[in-house]
């Protein structure tokens, strides 16, 4: 072999203690270095590198562990001629053994993608990748053991069953799993329960046994999680009346080779230095070694034989929690291999995990029978293996949510069909034999498991309500600058020629209408509804009157040039006012009186389309609906037929035709309108109806005003009476 690379990797290992199991952490610790031995020694795995490690005694409190992880994140503070000089080299942890502690140890080396794989933490928390991505276990997950459990209890038909949890995470995760599990299978309550369920530690339950003796309680059924099922402390004989035939499921057994005879080799004059071997020796022995100082019990030489009465410290024949120890520092080591040889996700051979970074789930079930001696014996009546499927033989799969049974004529009740459910009606259980509607303004989601709120629409601020929005505010623009141009030029004669006063009235009425579009947009209300239909119409009504009134003018104005004819005398100024006043004032009348029998209002349709609810404007009285449009289409179909008539008068400039045109276009549009109007719903009918009047109204204005803009503005040489009358 070549010249050796001593690469100091450390290992940080935590070891959970009280001091009432110093004898049961303090072998958890020795299997560590047990195993960091066997890899340094090791020719195959991890050659010419030396694993090293560092112990640290959380003292079962998260803030000491979270101390120690600091100062191993800021470097050793001790000098130590095997670490190499710079940062820290930490590589890895081991620990914690519980899952509060846990959580705030991953929590602090996550920003350093420092992976941390757990010996003892089963908490489901943990299993979250977004807040654990650097945290691993050998230890299966409680969500598994919880799913062992509600098996158990509901094999034996332990329907009424009192739970005991600690006051940690693990507990707290563990109880709320098991009572999902359990939702809707059975009745759980706190009294009354021959059999209890306790997902506790160690230390939390051996206070709680002790009052629970002390008060003479028999007969319970205990279901034991696997943080207490294998405690050797609760083996004697005085538990027995009291937890006899308690049955749990236990972390699986290993097998290490070399673990009985290493830990025979720890005694305080070894390790005079080491606390935790001083006080594996009062806690064995209940003496103190002779060189410690301060202690109250009597002095022992440090040399004293292990017996097999401290089988709580020596008992290796299955190991269980160390055995998961041993397995920790092998993955690590393995990790560490694949890296230095560049072979990536070759896989570890002494455990896998998975993409929770959790490993496979396998329990034994143990049961608590009685000894030859009256002891407590922990008998393996089973196994549990969470990756094997369990065989399925039925006639018909069982239908999921969303779906309702159909049982198939002819054959047994258990063959069936798997029907979807309609839309609007849903299923949220397993095999449910009907679907049930959803309410008032729900609707069935894409699965049909859930009724959601129905979708609500209506022409909002969206792309084409903008789009409206822009288009009215441009077109009322654009009138408004026609109106200045005009009014400028009021004086020329293409503006006094066409009757100047019925030019504006027809502009400021065009700037109405265009304005009125505006009212479409948003959630319909009270006050919109109202005003949406009666003020487009009285508007374009104010128009073609204002254009009825034009045309009847320039029909009149060449009629008279026939000797005799006097005509002109009845369309003065006043008469025209007249004529504009008295035809708006029938549609002020009949939008009056719509008003006040039925006006339109807000209302919800949902029989368009039932998964949306269609905010729009009933009209209310349907005959004063198309009242109103008819008079506005009995207005356009007079001029339109007067303009006709005018169209071929002599003269350079004879707006009749320009009238003709605007009410050809004027017609088409709402002729149009009326299909579009009545087979488009809601928010799209909403949208025609604010189309039809912008169409309508960039028509009159382009038609009617456009050619006289093009003579005043790039044309004046055209804008004279000489011009204008030489025909």
């Amino acid at each position: 072999m070549g010249e050796s690379h001593i690469l100091h990797f450390i290992i940080c290992y935590y070891l959970h203690r009280q001091r009432s199991k110093i004898h049961t952490t303090f072998r958890y610790a020795q299997t560590m270095r047990l195993a960091v031995e066997e890899i340094n020694q090791s020719p195959e795995l991890l050659p010419d590198y030396t694993l090293g490690y560092k112990i640290f005694d959380s003292c079962s409190y998260p803030l000491t562990g979270q101390r120690a992880a600091l100062a191993m994140l800021n470097g050793l503070s001790e000098v130590d001629s095997c670490l190499c000089s710079g940062a820290s080299p930490l590589l890895a942890v081991i620990g914690e053994s519980g899952s509060s502690q846990s959580i705030v140890l991953s929590r602090i080396l996550q920003p350093f993608r420092i992976p941390m794989i757990s010996y003892f933490s089963s908490c489901e928390c943990l299993s979250d990748r977004r807040k654990f991505p650097t945290f691993f276990r050998v230890i299966p997950s409680d969500d598994y053991q919880v799913k062992a459990i509600a098996q158990l209890l509901i094999r034996f038909n332990w329907s009424w069953v009192g739970l005991v949890r600690g006051d940690r995470e693990y507990g707290r995760f563990a109880v709320q799993g098991l009572l999902r599990e359990l939702q809707g299978t059975k009745v759980i309550r706190s009294s009354s329960a021959k059999v209890v369920v306790s997902f506790s530690s160690v230390g939390e339950m051996t206070p709680f046994l002790r009052d629970y003796m002390m008060q003479n309680i028999t007969g319970i059924q205990w279901v034991a999680s696997e943080a207490w099922v294998t405690a050797s402390v609760f083996t004697g004989n005085k538990y027995y009346p009291y937890m006899g035939g308690t049955i749990g499921f236990g972390i699986r057994k290993g097998h290490i080779s070399r673990l009985s005879d290493y830990l025979q080799t720890v005694n305080p004059q070894m390790y005079p230095n080491n606390l935790l071997v001083k006080e594996l020796w009062e806690a064995l022995y209940g003496c103190s070694p002779s060189w410690s100082s301060g202690s109250q019990l009597p002095p022992c030489s440090g040399q004293e034989s292990l017996l097999e009465q401290h089988s709580a410290y020596m008992n290796t024949s299955s190991p269980r929690v160390a055995y998961n120890v041993y397995k920790a520092v092998y993955a690590i080591a393995h990790s560490l291999h694949d890296l230095l040889l560049c072979q990536p996700g070759s896989g570890i051979l002494t455990v896998n995990f998975d993409l929770k970074g959790d490993t496979v789930p396998y329990y034994d079930i143990i049961n608590w029978q009685r000894g030859t001696g009256g002891n407590i014996e922990l008998v393996n009546v089973g196994l549990f293996d969470g990756t094997k499927p369990v065989p399925v033989s039925v006639c018909s799969a069982s239908c999921h949510p969303g779906s309702r049974k159909a049982v198939r004529r002819g054959e047994p009740v258990c063959c069936f069909d798997c029907v979807p459910c309609d839309n609007g009606k849903i299923s949220n259980q397993t095999d449910s034999i009907e679907c049930t509607f959803c309410s008032g303004d729900f609707w069935s989601n894409k699965g049909r498991t859930a009724c959601i709120p129905k979708k609500v629409e209506f022409l909002a601020y969206d792309s084409l309500g903008i789009t409206l929005t822009v288009t009215s505010v441009v077109g009322a623009c654009l009138t408004i600058a026609v109106f200045a141009i005009f009014f400028y030029h009021k004086n020329t004669a293409i503006v006094r020629v066409n009757n100047s006063e019925l030019s504006f009235f027809i502009l400021f009425s065009l700037t109405l209408c265009f304005l009125c579009s505006l009212v479409f947009v948003g959630e319909p209300t009270s006050w919109s509804c109202m005003l949406r239909h009666t003020a487009f119409s009285i508007t374009f009504s104010l128009c073609l009157s204002c254009i009825l009134g034009k045309t009847l003018v320039v029909l009149a104005a060449f009629t008279a040039t026939k000797p005799g004819d006097n005509i002109m005398k009845w369309l003065g100024p006043k008469q025209q006012r007249v004529i504009i006043f008295s035809c708006t004032q029938v549609q002020v009348v009949t939008c009056a009186a719509w008003l006040i029998d039925a006006p339109p209002f807000p209302s919800r349709n949902t029989q368009y389309e039932q998964s949306k609810i269609i905010l729009e404007c009933s009209v209310g009285s349907s005959l004063a609906f198309w009242c109103v449009l008819g008079y506005i289409g009995l207005q356009a179909c007079m001029c339109f037929v007067l303009a006709f008539q005018a169209r071929k008068l002599p003269g350079n400039f004879n707006e009749a035709k320009f009238i003709t045109f605007s009410m050809l276009i004027f017609c088409a549009v709402w002729l149009a309108f009326i299909p579009a109007y009545i087979s488009s719903p809601g928010n799209y009918a909403d949208a025609v109806e604010s189309f039809a009047i912008l169409a309508s109204s960039f028509g009159l204005l382009f038609c009617l005003f456009s050619p006289k803009c093009y003579i005043i503005l790039l044309k004046p040489e055209k804008n004279t009476k000489q011009h204008l009358m030489a025909k």
